[in-house]
């Protein structure tokens, strides 16, 4: 391979793997363990790829993977069916619709605009929640939640990182 080429990436390398990695660590933490009486925590490692996608390389399977990936999640957390799905497309969508804007910032200013992705993510996910049950779930869960998704930001830069080469345009 010539120095001036790049290796192509395939959808499973790009799509499938972080997918399936996002889910197994979520199904890692969702197991029923306390230490000190208290719960693991239950960060959204599916925002990690959702935010890569869209910065990295987004793709018409980007978004039906996170459909796939929030139903998933959907069911392993007992939520309603599209909830979870509906969560990780908001930090699809807002990480798409400002990857002009974030192309070539430090790293301090993805993490940044990963968690206002997130947090935009987490709003909606408050809002449905509030809309259908009738009753506001608890701030602190949700601020606690939000800060141990945000602290994944270096699984999302790895990412980002091992195929920026490859990604067109990036």
């Amino acid at each position: 391979m010539s120095v001036g080429r790049t290796r192509p990436v395939s959808p499973a390398a790009w799509i499938l793997g972080p997918a399936a990695a996002a889910f197994g660590a979520s199904l890692l933490l969702a197991t029923p363990l306390q230490v000190a009486g208290l719960r693991l925590p239950e960060p959204v490692f599916a925002f990690v790829p959702a935010f890569a996608w869209a910065l990295g390389r987004p793709s018409m399977s980007a978004p039906l993977a996170l459909v796939i990936l929030g139903v998933a999640l959907d069911f392993l957390w007992h939520t309603p069916t599209g909830f979870w799905a509906m969560c990780l497309l908001v930090v699809y969508a807002l990480t798409f619709f400002s990857r002009r804007m974030l192309a070539g910032q430090e790293v301090w200013a993805l993490w940044g605009a990963y968690g206002v992705s997130c947090a935009g993510a987490m709003l909606v996910g408050f809002a449905l929640t509030a809309f259908r049950a009738g009753i506001a779930p608890s701030l602190v869960g949700v601020a606690l939640q939000l800060a141990v998704s945000v602290a994944l930001f270096p699984f999302a830069w790895r990412l980002i990182e091992r195929y920026e080469a490859t990604a067109p345009g990036f």
